[in-house]
């Protein structure tokens, strides 16, 4: 029996290359300075939220500089754009940014709640990038939602350790601790990273959601449907 898990709750992300064990490409070859200047205007204005802005000084870029079309590639995501933003993402598998198309392509599948190819592309993108902190939280996004607790624990545990500051990642461990109803682990937690009582509350709805998800699964068997009443164990199959 095939189990088909529906995942309504949407943990926070930081958001194709052939099998076997990647390893990351050469240097890039450095933009010239105006090109830099460039970017590095467009990298502002997408943090500010004018994503439409950067989208436009980012068009006035030749597309054979891999830095452009990662850039471009992370504003159309954010956009909404994933139909666009999948071919930019695919263009830099093998370049010297393979290991961001990777994380780029598992963003996107997340946001279509394919956790399945979500996993591939990020786990790659992790062996490429071992020391990348949004890369190790983004997998143990996804592995949480899969149900691989230990995984996801590693991968929370090292992005916080990797960078102090990455309060996406301790959230994120705030979220499977109390989804195993570990409340004093959580509430030391959120001591050590400072989160917010708003933030607490993020977090305890999403792991509210997982449990939900988790308890009732509706899995299909053929043409037939039943109620799966502890969906745990099913959850990678």
């Amino acid at each position: 029996m095939k189990a088909v898990i529906a995942i309504a709750a949407t943990l926070m992300l930081a958001g194709c290359a052939s099998n076997g064990m990647p390893s990351r490409p050469g240097s890039c070859a450095k933009p010239g300075s105006e090109q830099e200047l460039a970017l590095n205007l467009a990298d502002n204005m997408a943090e500010e939220g004018r994503l439409y802005a950067s989208l436009a000084n980012l068009e006035g870029l030749p597309d054979s500089v891999v830095q452009v079309r990662l850039r471009k590639a992370r504003v159309l995501r954010l956009m909404g754009r994933s139909g666009d933003a999948q071919p930019l993402y695919e263009s830099l598998l093998g370049t010297c940014l393979a290991a961001e198309g990777e994380h780029g392509l598992g963003q996107l599948a997340a946001a279509r709640n394919d956790n399945a190819t979500a996993a591939i592309h990020l786990e790659r993108a992790v062996k490429m990038a071992p020391t990348d902190d949004k890369m190790r939280n983004d997998l143990g996004v996804v592995y949480l939602n899969q149900r691989r607790i230990p995984e996801a624990r590693f991968e929370f545990m090292t992005a916080m350790e990797l960078k102090q500051a990455n309060t996406l990642a301790a959230l994120n461990m705030v979220t499977l601790l109390i989804y195993q109803d570990n409340w004093k682990a959580a509430a030391e937690l959120v001591t050590r990273a400072d989160l917010s009582p708003k933030q607490v509350v993020e977090a305890q709805t999403r792991a509210e959601k997982l449990k939900a998800s988790a308890r009732k699964v509706v899995a299909t068997d053929g043409n037939r449907k039943t109620e799966v009443a502890d969906a745990s164990t099913s959850a990678n199959k």
